[in-house]
């Protein structure tokens, strides 16, 4: 061992086989024996297939299996197309199997994928040569079995959903080694009629057997050269046969196939409100218009007549008449206004109106003057009665009240300080109900020390 050597963990080497396998076999075939079958709870298969010498370990999910038409058992003989992978936590190697068959239609399967290579190589199915469906179906060529449950199924469905559809049936065998001839021989005699615009080819489900009258290569090339576009409805949606791949259109049954060409037909139906509204818009235009025209001749016609000129000159005379009555009317109006303001104006200089306006003036003005009056009396009332109060709160008196009392010399200045009297002087004393003379006989400052 080098040291340039890779060290695989077995994570990462069952993952690269893995992928090595499911790169190289992505889908085969294989005709084998089952044993060992097992359905999980979850709608899983599990089992192996297997031959005298060999066996391999097979899973199928419940996306696949649900497909499967028979009932599978241990020791069945099976055809399967499956892919190659590895289940990496146990590092073996199985199969995912896609689809399951009876091992029987195994020939038939392989002659299928055969016929289909060979056709796919000549171009048989490229979509530049498929046609296109009418934009405007009428009529519709239907080959399939007459009793068949296809052929009730469409007609249904065309009753419901496009009764303006006609059909034209043209009955075939649809299984059997007769049946493809029959189908080949009704497609060509559709192409023969000029009114058809398509063709529905098809029938009911069943096993490849039932199917192969349509995976036969004189179907195809039948279906290829239709003049007419071709709608394929064979089996149910996982019925895939050569005559889907060759036509125009594949439809997933043949009820699919019927709701398909009735599309064109339902939108027309969706339009015919709108279309059916336009129209009596457009009715209702085209008789407004001659309703207009015809309005405009008979007046012209009116015109000319001599009796309805006389009735119309008769008509402007009155109108005129009628005019000059409201003018003159008009006029009178005017003038009385004008008298009325006048007769107004000269009411309001007569002296004694004037008298009568200067009294009520002089009325007003004597209200006014009395009520300002008593409403400065009663703001000086009110200031004086402040005032009253601020002077009894700041007065001596209301001091002296109180207990104090006030001291003047014989001048009747106001004593502040001892050093303002001397000894033998008569000072006054005045208490809240009288005053007291004193004299003066000793004088005692803050000090402590006193003066004779």
């Amino acid at each position: 061992m080098t040291n340039s050597q890779q060290i695989y963990t077995v994570s990462s080497l069952n993952q690269q086989i893995k992928v090595l396998l499911e790169q190289n076999f992505i889908s085969l075939l294989l005709e084998a024996e089952i044993s060992n079958l097992t359905r999980a709870s979850s709608g899983h298969w599990y089992f192996s297939l297997k031959d005298d010498q060999s066996q391999v370990r097979c899973a199928m999910f419940k996306g696949a299996n649900r497909f499967v038409q028979f009932e599978p058992k241990n020791g069945t003989q099976v055809l399967v197309r499956a892919g190659v992978s590895l289940y990496k936590p146990r590092g073996e190697y199985q199969l995912l199997v896609e689809s399951m068959q009876p091992a029987g239609v195994g020939q038939l399967q392989q002659k299928f994928e055969a016929l289909k290579q060979r056709l796919a190589g000549e171009g048989l199915f490229d979509p530049a040569e498929k046609q296109s469906l009418p934009v405007n179906i009428r009529k519709v060529g239907i080959i399939t079995s007459a009793k068949g449950a296809a052929i009730h199924d469409i007609l249904s469905i065309l009753k419901r959903l496009a009764p303006n559809i006609e059909v034209v049936i043209y009955p075939c065998l649809v299984q059997g080694e007769q049946a493809a001839p029959n189908i080949c021989q009704m497609i060509e005699l559709a192409n023969q009629n000029t009114e058809l615009d398509l063709i529905i080819v098809g029938r009911g489900g069943g096993s490849i057997e039932d199917l192969w009258a349509f995976n036969e290569e004189a179907v195809a090339y039948t279906i290829h050269y239709s003049r007419l576009p071709v709608i394929s409805a064979v089996g149910h949606e996982t019925d895939i046969s050569i005559a889907d791949l060759v036509a125009d259109i594949r439809a997933a049954t043949p009820s699919a196939a019927a709701e398909m060409i009735s599309q064109s037909s339902v939108k027309i139906k969706n339009h015919l409100p709108g279309l059916s509204h336009q129209l009596n818009r457009s009715i209702e235009r085209i008789i407004a218009l001659n309703q207009h025209k015809l309005n405009r001749y008979e007046l012209r016609l009116n015109q000319q007549d001599p009796v309805k000129q006389m009735f119309n000159q008769q008509q402007w005379l009155d109108e005129k008449l009628n005019q000059l009555h409201h003018h003159l009317l008009h006029k009178k109006q005017t003038k009385q206004t004008q008298l009325n303001r006048l007769e107004q104006s000269l009411w309001a200089a007569h002296p004694k109106y004037q008298l009568q306006q200067q009294q009520q003036n002089l009325s007003g003005l004597a209200a006014r003057l009395n009520t300002a009056l008593q409403n400065q009396f009663k703001s000086l009332s009110y200031q004086h009665s402040l005032l009253i109060e601020k002077l009894q709160a700041y007065s001596p008196l209301s001091t002296l009240q109180r207990g104090y009392s006030a001291t003047f010399d014989n001048q009747g200045n106001a004593l502040h300080s001892v050093e303002q009297v001397k000894p033998d002087e008569i000072i006054q004393t005045r208490l809240a109900n009288g005053s007291i003379f004193s004299k003066v006989t000793s004088l005692n400052v803050n000090t402590g020390s006193q003066s004779d």
